[in-house]
């Protein structure tokens, strides 16, 4: 019995060799090595060396060297069975059953078939583009039209499929390759007919490489009108879909020296910025993170910059990658662009000085999920807040550590303005418990009625004795009404009421149940309240056009306390949004809130009666 042969592949790829040596000896960087003193000899001159690129290790003292395994083996005394065990623990990948894996030499067979024929490919391809023919040419105009350098061109192995039916696989036959071994590759599409065609004609060619630098897959751009606009390889016996991070090979060094990367989302988001010095990106390949390319990232470092484009399919997958990357136990910032651009379009227009700025000021994960959250939603209102509290926990859910799971629970309570103690502690138990994808689903369905019924504050006296006066007098509302402003009313649950009253009173309609409970359908405060207003006392008949200076001095006197309790009320977010500004170290927006506090200050003062 033994581990599948698969498996050991895949954890071979996935295990950084720096990583795990590094759990037992002292490594320095020295050139594209990193150097020790040999932990299997006594020595002062470091004679120890682990490359990263070729994954192997060895000792110019006492010769011993090989892959991670070997050097599990060596230092642990174990077996390699008992290697493997130790190395999948260290890169967090579950153990399959030991078994016999017949199938595994054919499989490995036909990847390393694969990967061949895409070199001869990749190899045709960039010949085709750097030859200068004329079919080319649109191809070169259109690399030199997004500003990619003959430089860059190279590094990252840029080709152009020519626009023939069967170009490449007459060449692939050529070069000695089966039209078995051509089908297989997913470098072409077979034919209802029989026979097959060339995959990607017509495209420039984005080759992915894996970390070692071997053609496992392409991208595809169309240059003519047609669709899809990027055409990708299919799954083959090398390639799995979410398991590469372009770009990889090419800055994988960096981003262990800088010990941060930059993820980005499509081909040019990383090449353009590798052009201009940025070279710690990796791209996801315009798909969502996967649980799978987040563990291969882990390899190199554990800090990440998501910077996706800002449009809101960008910030979408910003927050499906956060959600992946937190399981990973990722330190993670966000970067979005001004404007919806993407990483290509703001360095061309704005510089890499500018860009590495921003950089420098990404938000912290759960600041910029909390924003999103809290964009264009009023907290005041129960079901908004219900709606942001919803958005943002399975951020919090998905944190490992349940220190920082209950600092960032903490936090969002505070940014979301959630203070009854009861509900806190209600949210926090389904938060910290470990669930089913069918826990998580009855949680969310159940969530946001918990926090509509906690959240929703009784009515005030003085909000619904003005609404009983106004539902009464006819000449109380041509007084009053054109006097109350929609900041008077918005953040209150009464609202629909509010607004309701100022509608009929425009049209000139008799307030009744019948126009105040069609123009309030739906509202759930105001379906108890407006048969209770209509029920209570009137105020005092009176001649026409006579309105006693008393009612209308209680009106004043409610519309003033709603005024005063709205003052107190952002008084107190915006001591709340101060000091979660001040946590997030963002003094730009934190001293703007201290001069919003400031004049809200001022507000408040003007409002209270002098003596």
């Amino acid at each position: 019995m033994r581990f599948p042969q698969t498996f050991i592949d895949d954890l071979r790829r996935q295990a950084d060799i720096v990583r795990v040596v590094q759990d037992y000896v002292a490594l320095k960087k020295k050139g594209a090595n990193w150097m020790a003193c040999c932990p299997f000899h006594q020595e002062k001159t470091p004679s120890f060396s682990v490359n990263p690129s070729k994954d192997i290790f060895y000792c110019f003292g006492c010769q011993k060297g090989g892959s991670v395994f070997n050097f599990v083996m060596e230092i642990e005394r174990v077996s390699f069975p008992e290697a493997i065990k130790i190395v999948a623990e260290k890169v967090n990948m579950p153990l399959p059953e030991m078994q016999e894996d017949k199938r595994y030499e054919a499989r490995r067979k036909e990847a390393d078939e694969v990967v061949e024929l895409n070199s001869w490919a990749l190899e045709w391809w960039e010949g085709q583009l750097a030859e200068g023919n004329a079919e080319a040419k649109a191809a070169r105009d259109y690399v030199e039209g997004r500003g990619i350098t003959d430089e860059t061109r190279q590094t990252f192995r840029l080709g152009y499929a020519p626009d023939s039916w069967d170009g490449l696989g007459s060449y692939l036959k050529r070069k000695g390759a089966t039209s078995t071994q051509i089908e297989r590759s997913g470098l072409v599409v077979k034919k209802d007919a029989g026979g097959f065609y060339d995959r990607f004609r017509g495209r420039v060619i984005f080759p992915v490489l894996d970390a070692q630098g071997r053609a496992v897959a392409f991208g595809g751009r169309v240059l003519q009108a047609g669709e899809p606009k990027y055409l990708n390889s299919p799954e083959t016996a090398a390639y799995t879909k979410g398991r590469h991070l372009y770009g990889l090979h090419q800055t994988r060094d960096d981003i262990r020296r800088k010990k941060f990367a930059i993820l980005v989302e499509g081909y040019l988001d990383l090449i353009i910025p590798y052009q201009f010095g940025v070279r710690n990106a990796v791209a996801s390949l315009g798909t969502a993170l996967t649980p799978e390319q987040a563990k291969l990232l882990g390899r190199f470092a554990r800090r990440v910059v998501v910077n996706y484009d800002g449009d809101r399919a960008g910030v979408a997958a910003a927050k499906r990658a956060i959600e992946t990357l937190l399981a990973e136990d990722f330190d993670i910032k966000v970067l979005v662009l001004p404007e919806g651009t993407d990483p290509d379009e703001f360095i061309k227009a704005s510089g890499v000085e500018a860009y590495n700025e921003r950089r420098g000021a990404a938000l912290p994960h759960l600041q910029f999920v909390l924003d999103q959250a809290m964009r264009d939603r009023n907290l005041r209102r129960p079901a908004d807040k219900a709606e942001a509290v919803e958005e943002v926990l399975p951020f919090v859910r998905a944190v490992r550590n349940r220190i920082q799971k209950r600092e960032y629970f903490d936090m969002t309570m505070d940014a979301l303005r959630v203070e009854e103690p009861a509900l806190r502690r209600e949210l926090w138990q389904t938060v910290a418990k470990v669930q089913t994808t069918t826990d998580a689903a009855g949680d969310a369905a159940a969530l946001q009625d918990k926090v509509v019924r906690a959240e929703s504050a009784p009515l005030t006296v003085a909000e619904q004795r003005l609404l009983e006066l106004l539902v009464h007098d006819a000449e109380l509302r041509r007084i009053l009404l054109p006097r109350i402003e929609p900041d008077d009313y918005e953040d209150l649950p009464t609202a629909g009421v509010f607004r309701a009253l100022a509608e009929i009173d425009a049209e000139g309609a008799e307030v009744n149940f019948d126009t105040l409970g069609q123009r309030t359908e739906g509202d759930a405060v105001a379906s108890d309240l407006v048969p209770l207003l209509l029920m209570s006392e009137p105020a005092e008949e009176r001649g026409a056009g006579e309105t006693p200076d008393d009612v209308v001095a209680e009106a004043e006197s409610c519309l003033l306390t709603l005024r005063l309790m709205r003052v107190e009320r952002r008084l107190k977010d915006l001591a709340l949004e101060i000091t979660s500004a001040e946590r997030a170290g963002d003094h730009e927006r934190r001293d703007a809130l201290v001069m919003e506090n400031l004049a809200w200050t001022r507000r408040r003062s003007a409002l209270l009666p002098r003596n």
